[in-house]
């Protein structure tokens, strides 16, 4: 289900649902929101004062984020970073009240298994970049992609670098996916996604290689890569060896699990963890074509 769009004057929350962020960096990010003539509510537990990784306990992530999911004066929540712990408060998560008031719930990184989670419950969600990179001049571009989404301005996607394991073809379907981490993890839980006739995203960070290809075989032995419409790939950011090399590029770990499908696949695509990183909404129709080393993928 679509969400409507924001208009000026409309209130909006942030929170930090995973690791912790900069005060100043917060404050600089909820600047530019207001910017666009929105009002922007706080969670009460943004700034932590321990030293923990989290952004704080558990439990005042899961106030925060369940009173923002409630309130019926919010039409969007800004996820104020990624990093770790969603996942240690989304069961606990009620959606009740969402649900007949749906908003949209933005991030990536971490905020993938928020995603899925609205997925599952028929809405769409908006994978995008957070409010820790909003005062980033490089992320300049990604910022505005986000304010068009959410004042109703679609627009497509295009991977201008060319890239020529890309395979050719044209696919359809709702848009799916994030980062490989958590869609790995999500399997064997209630979050798990059906991929069947979707176009899956794939994006991650700070990873070795055979992890990359351990995560993409997990997803293809549980089924979820032999009924998709189409594969985009995003950033592959700052990939690792290990000591004894794997000797197989990104690109080729990708195709090697899909080597056995027709569908299109696509690289280079400017979205994950690096700019650009432009937004899209999650579960949104949208078609993917890929003729050589042009490829977009164009929204409904």
């Amino acid at each position: 289900m679509h969400i409507s769009a924001l208009n000026k004057g409309d209130t909006v929350g942030i929170v930090v649902p995973a690791g912790k962020i900069n005060e100043e960096v917060l404050l600089k990010g909820r600047q530019v929101i207001e910017s666009w003539g929105l009002k922007v509510k706080l969670g009460k537990h943004c700034y932590a004062i321990d030293k923990n990784y989290l952004a704080a306990p558990d439990a005042d992530r899961l106030d925060d984020l369940q009173q923002m999911l409630d309130d019926k004066s919010i039409v969007a929540i800004f996820c104020g970073r990624g990093g770790y712990g969603t996942t240690r408060i989304l069961d606990q998560l009620d959606f009740e009240k969402f649900v007949r008031n749906p908003k949209w719930i933005i991030g990536f990184s971490d905020i993938t298994a928020l995603h899925l989670k609205i997925h599952q419950l028929g809405f769409q969600s908006i994978h995008g970049c957070m409010p820790s990179q909003y005062s980033k001049p490089e992320y300049e571009e990604s910022v505005e992609s986000l304010r068009q989404i959410l004042f109703a301005n679609s627009h497509p996607i295009i991977a201008e670098k060319g890239n020529s394991y890309n395979r050719n073809g044209i696919g359809k379907g709702q848009v799916i996916g994030g980062n490989l981490s958590l869609l790995a993890d999500s399997l064997g839980t209630a979050s798990a996604p059906d991929t069947t006739g979707k176009i899956l995203i794939v994006e991650e960070v700070d990873e070795l290689r055979y992890k990359i290809d351990r995560m993409m075989m997990q997803l293809k032995r549980a089924g979820k890569l032999s009924q998709l419409s189409g594969l985009v790939v995003g950033h592959m950011t700052n990939l690792k060896d290990t000591e004894r090399p794997f000797n197989f590029t990104m690109e080729e770990i990708m195709l090697d699990k899909v080597s056995e499908y027709s569908y299109p696949v696509a690289f280079n695509f400017p979205i994950g963890h690096e700019a650009p990183n432009l937004a899209w909404r999650y579960g949104a129709s949208a078609t993917l074509l890929v003729d050589g080393d042009t490829s977009s993928l164009t929204f409904d």
